[in-house]
C-alpha cells in the first residue's frame, strides 16, 4: 500500500460540474453544494462546464459566476460529450481535492463530507458506490450489467457501480490530466493511475426531471469506450473464433467423408455448403468489427483533434488567484461591487 500522502492545513477543495441543459435546477444545485462546502472547509471552488447546453444555462452559470467569485465557469463552444466536460473541469480545477460530479441532483452532495473525511484520513481516490437507483427496471440492469461484465474481462479491477461522483488528490489529476487517451472513461482511468483508493456507499437519487441528458446510445458508446479502453478480451475472441472454425470445418469433413466411405449417402448439394459459408462469413464480419473499433480508436489518437473547445471563460482571467471562499461581505469590497455591477466577469 502506498505511503499516505500529506495533506494540507488549509486545503483548497475544488467542485467540478459538467451540465448539459440543467438551467431549471442549477441554482438549486449551487445552493446545497456551496452550503456543504462551507460546513466542511474554508476555501473552495466550483467549476461548472457547460458542455454547449441550448437552454437557459449559460445565462444562469454566468449570473451564479458574478454573484459568487468562487463559482467559474468554462462554456464550451458546442457539444463535446459528458467525458470531454469532465476533462474541462479537472484542466482548470485548481484544488487539493477536487470532487467530480453529475448537475442533474442524482448525485448527493452530503457525500462531500464523507469524501473529505476519507481524504483527510489518507485515501486518494474516495469514489462514491451507487446504491438504490431510480432508474427504470431495464436501465438499472444494464447499468448492473455493465459493471460486472466490465469488471469480469478488464486487465484490473475497476470498482463496480462506482461512476464519476468522487473526489481525487491533486496528485491523482496531475496524473490522469498527462494521460494521452482521446477515447476517455474517466473512472477506469481515475483507478489505472493507482494510489490509495476506497469506495464510500452513496443512494443515487432521482433526476430532477423525467428527462435523461445521456441517450441509450450514448450509454452504449460509453460502455464501448470503457470495454475497448481496459480490456484485451475483444481481441482475444479471435482467438475463440478461430477455434469454433476449425471445429466446424473438422466436424462437416469427418461427416462428408464417413457418409462417402461407409454409408455410400454422401448427396451433393448446395444447402450445407451455403450455411457453413454463411458462418463462416458471420465469423469473419464479427472479426472485421472487432478490428474496427480498435482501428477507429487509433485513428482518433492520431488525428489529436482537440477534446473539447472553450467558448468563454467566466472568473478565469486577472482573478484566477482568487482562491479563498468569498467573505460575507464580499458584496461590500471594492472588487465585488465591481463584480456585482460588471454583471459578469470574463477571461
Amino acid at each position: 500500500m502506498p505511503a499516505v500522502r500529506f495533506r494540507p492545513v488549509n486545503p483548497l477543495v475544488s467542485v467540478v460540474l459538467p451540465c448539459f441543459n440543467e438551467a431549471t435546477v442549477l441554482e438549486r444545485l449551487t445552493e446545497s453544494v456551496v452550503r456543504t462546502l462551507e460546513g466542511n472547509t474554508d476555501r473552495y471552488e466550483i467549476v461548472y462546464v457547460n458542455d454547449g447546453s441550448t437552454d437557459d444555462s449559460l445565462d444562469v452559470l454566468d449570473g451564479l459566476a458574478a454573484a459568487n467569485p468562487a463559482i467559474r465557469v468554462i462554456h464550451f463552444s458546442r457539444n463535446f460529450g459528458h467525458q470531454a466536460a469532465v476533462q474541462a473541469g479537472l484542466e482548470h480545477a485548481r484544488g487539493d481535492a477536487v470532487i467530480v460530479m453529475d448537475s442533474d441532483l442524482q448525485d448527493d452532495p452530503a457525500a462531500i463530507a464523507e469524501f473529505l473525511d476519507q481524504w483527510r484520513a489518507g485515501y486518494d481516490v474516495v469514489y462514491a458506490v451507487r446504491y438504490n437507483r431510480k432508474e427504470s427496471p431495464p436501465k438499472r440492469f444494464l447499468f448492473y450489467a455493465f459493471y460486472r461484465v466490465l469488471n469480469a474481462i478488464s486487465e484490473m479491477p475497476i470498482p463496480q457501480d462506482a461512476g464519476n461522483f468522487g473526489l481525487v488528490d491533486r496528485a491523482v489529476v496531475d496524473q490522469v490530466l498527462q494521460l494521452s487517451d482521446r477515447d476517455r472513461f474517466y473512472p477506469g482511468l481515475r483507478r489505472w493511475v493507482g494510489f490509495r483508493q476506497v469506495g464510500v456507499r452513496v443512494e443515487r437519487h432521482a433526476r430532477h426531471d423525467d428527462r435523461p441528458r445521456v441517450s441509450l446510445r450514448q450509454l452504449f458508446r460509453l460502455a464501448k469506450s470503457a470495454v475497448f479502453s481496459f480490456s484485451r478480451v475483444p481481441l482475444a475472441v479471435f482467438y475463440t473464433v478461430a477455434l469454433v472454425s476449425m471445429l466446424v470445418c473438422l466436424g462437416l469433413t469427418a461427416f462428408t467423408l464417413y457418409h462417402k466411405l461407409f454409408t455410400g449417402l454422401a448427396t451433393p448439394g448446395w444447402t450445407s455448403i451455403t450455411m457453413a459459408a454463411s458462418f463462416f462469413g458471420a465469423l469473419n464480419a464479427l472479426g472485421i468489427a472487432i478490428l474496427g473499433e480498435y482501428v477507429i480508436r487509433i485513428y482518433d489518437q492520431v488525428r489529436a483533434r482537440p477534446l473539447y473547445i472553450v467558448a468563454r471563460r467566466v472568473n478565469c482571467g486577472r482573478h484566477a488567484d482568487f482562491q479563498d471562499s468569498p467573505p460575507a461581505d464580499w458584496r461590500e469590497t471594492e472588487w465585488g461591487r465591481a463584480t456585482v455591477g460588471a454583471g459578469r466577469e470574463e477571461g
